[in-house]
């Protein structure tokens, strides 16, 4: 059974016996029965009455990461559903407020959508489901040149891209069922960030991929720092990414380091946020040295300049 907040659990139970009073006598009288039973006259909703459901970033686009907050002590679970991929609540430090990492992917289609969560309440279950609008944003299309072989594989290299394939959607199928990361995350190198994430890229003239990442302009050999907390789900060469760590921070939240010309950890090592992964690069599919740092939350490709302005402070 659904029900819509505010509700009053007196009211509930009393529905079908006040109907048929009409005269101020039998209310008296009915007054005088609930508080011989112990029941207040009215009773007061938990604050489950008042269920806000905070997003933030307010204005939502592609490639948005986006916390989605609910408020309130009295909530024993929240289950919810977003653009076809699961919300995974859980309980903030404060004991009050109960808290989703989600996001928007990149190539996500611009109007309405619609966020579905329910609360499991004291009373029952109560619908907080509600419209959130995808906003549009604006990509730039860029090329580049790179070895004819990472736009045209031969035989050989399409049978290891594919082979590579089927492993990242294996290690990506899987996360921790809680929270790994901690506070806020931080930027993997000290070096100048590029406002690439999303360019629509041409690989010698041909449209060949969005790009799903950050890139830094890190000279060979700068040291790669863990964004955040987690635990290592990959870490080896691949065709396109070159030397390539992957950390599961639970929940579905993976973030990637590509083109290492040195990789520092293992495969199943758990790391704290700032832990050195290894160093910078230029293996891959690449034009020079950099690193690409990449976003991924249950398949969603996400922009991690904007994850790292995310205020995760305080939650875990």
């Amino acid at each position: 059974m659904q029900i819509q907040f505010p509700l009053s659990p007196a009211t509930t139970r009393a529905s079908g016996i006040l109907g048929p009073m009409r005269t101020l006598k039998s209310l008296l009288l009915f007054l005088v029965f609930l508080l011989s039973l112990g029941i207040p006259a009215r009773a007061e909703l938990p604050a489950v009455r008042r269920l806000p459901v905070v997003l933030t970033p307010e204005t939502v686009q592609p490639g948005s990461p986006v916390l989605i907050r609910v408020n309130s002590p009295d909530i024993r679970s929240l289950d919810g559903e977003w653009l076809g991929r699961r919300l995974q609540f859980f309980r903030a430090r404060n004991q009050s407020d109960w808290v989703a990492l989600a996001g928007v992917d990149v190539e996500a289609t611009i109007g309405p959508s619609t966020l579905r969560i329910t609360a499991q309440t004291p009373i029952g279950p109560v619908d907080l489901t509600r419209a959130v609008e995808i906003h549009p944003t604006r990509y730039r299309t860029g090329s580049l040149t790179v070895a004819p072989r990472f736009v045209e594989p031969g035989p050989g290299d399409l049978k290891r891209i594919e082979a590579e394939k089927q492993l990242k959607d294996k290690v990506f199928a899987s996360s921790a069922a809680v929270p790994l990361w901690t506070a806020s995350f931080r930027a993997p190198v000290t070096a100048r960030p590029t406002d690439s994430f999303g360019t629509r890229r041409m690989f010698n003239g041909k449209l060949a991929s969005i790009h799903k990442g950050m890139d830094f302009r890190a000279a060979t050999g700068t040291p790669v720092r863990a964004g955040n907390s987690g635990v290592v789900v990959l870490a080896r060469p691949l065709y396109y990414e070159g030397n390539c760590v992957v950390i599961d921070h639970g929940l579905g939240l993976f973030t990637l380091s590509m083109h290492l010309s040195r990789i520092d950890v293992k495969e199943g090592q758990r790391v704290a946020a700032g832990a050195r992964l290894g160093l910078s690069g230029a293996t891959g599919r690449v034009i020079g040295p950099h690193l690409h740092w990449a976003v991924r939350w249950q398949g969603a490709n996400l922009d991690p300049a904007r994850l790292l302005r995310l205020d995760l402070s305080g939650l875990r």
